[in-house]
């Protein structure tokens, strides 16, 4: 490991003031970027713990909530207001890792984690664009069984390892971003990048910019929603499929609906093709079939994980059929 400078925050002000634009990285909890030090993919010269920010999840006058960057996953996942408002977000949260990191684990750093793919953490044979521009992609030609489907390029097939930030980008959060230029407030289903030709580019935050909190409106489909994990064994595995889905049935008829799937693309991918075929339809399994078809029909899977498309298809009519039979 590079030796590297160490300093703590106690608030978001003395972390802006503390860091620098160059290769200082602002830490939370640590369980995903002191192993990437340790394998020495990324080597800060500087540390600046944000761990001991207030950590705060306060309601809105809306009914909705601010959480704070440095919450605890588990802490998040256990609060009263987000199992009965937003059961998706909580159970992401339970489904992302062992109950020992999710108490190490802070919201700001849920959303930084990096693609657990295999050719980015063997920074000693392998080629990965994401971790070295213009090396080139073994994973084209590689082990792809857990990869992209959706969203890839030539450049990258690597996925978003984060279950929490799918259960966001379906409850249509916000990330609030303060830097130097001041604050600013970005969607999460833009926060995070697709590929293209910069694989190493993920997400739209600045160099210096920290992550100060997340927030998230009410509604129906939020209240009624769940969040299902497909994965190779049962416990502290990342997804090769998942969905965050909420419904609103009103009538016979589906009033609202949200829609993310995880673990096939390079960020959360948020359906919207589905949910458009979806609103003011009848919640049937056909519908909600053709729905998966249209949102997947821009799938271009590697011979090792076309498995994913069915995949997805059925667990996404699965879900949303649970969720309408619980309703009627």
């Amino acid at each position: 490991m590079t030796p590297f400078q160490y300093q703590r925050a106690s608030d978001a002000a003395e972390a802006l003031t503390l860091a620098d634009a160059g290769r200082c990285r602002f830490i939370g909890g640590g369980t995903n970027l002191v192993d990437l030090m340790r394998q020495n993919i990324e080597a800060p010269a500087a540390l600046v713990d944000v761990s001991r920010m207030p950590a705060s999840i306060e309601e809105e006058g809306n009914g909705g909530l601010v959480i704070g960057a440095a919450v605890r996953n588990s802490t998040l996942a256990a609060h009263p207001v987000v199992r009965a408002r937003y059961p998706m977000l909580s159970r992401a949260l339970l489904a992302g890792a062992s109950a020992q990191i999710r108490n190490m684990a802070t919201v700001g750093g849920n959303l930084l984690q990096r693609t657990r793919c295999s050719y980015f953490y063997d920074a000693a044979g392998s080629n990965c664009n994401k971790r070295q521009p213009g090396a080139g992609c073994d994973a084209l030609e590689g082990f792809s069984r857990n990869h992209a489907i959706l969203g890839a390029s030539e450049h990258c097939i690597a996925t978003h390892p984060s279950d929490m930030s799918v259960a966001l980008a379906a409850l249509d959060a916000t990330v609030h971003l303060s830097g130097a230029d001041g604050t600013r407030h970005v969607p999460l289903v833009d926060f995070h990048q697709l590929p293209g030709a910069t694989p190493d580019i993920e997400t739209m935050l600045r160099p210096g910019e920290l992550i100060t909190a997340v927030s998230i409106a009410p509604s129906a489909a939020a209240a009624h929603s769940r969040y299902r994990k497909v994965r190779d064994r049962s416990s502290y595995a990342f997804a090769l499929f998942s969905i965050a889905a909420g419904l609103d049935v009103a009538d016979g008829r589906i009033r609202d609906v949200r829609i993310a799937f995880g673990g096939v693309a390079a960020k959360p991918w948020r359906a919207h093709r589905a949910e458009d075929a979806l609103r003011c339809e009848a919640p049937t399994r056909d519908n909600f079939l053709r729905a998966a078809e249209a949102e997947l029909a821009a799938a271009n899977p590697t011979e090792a994980n076309a498995f994913k498309v069915e995949l997805a298809r059925r667990t996404m009519a699965a879900v949303l059929g649970e969720l309408a039979g619980a309703r009627s």
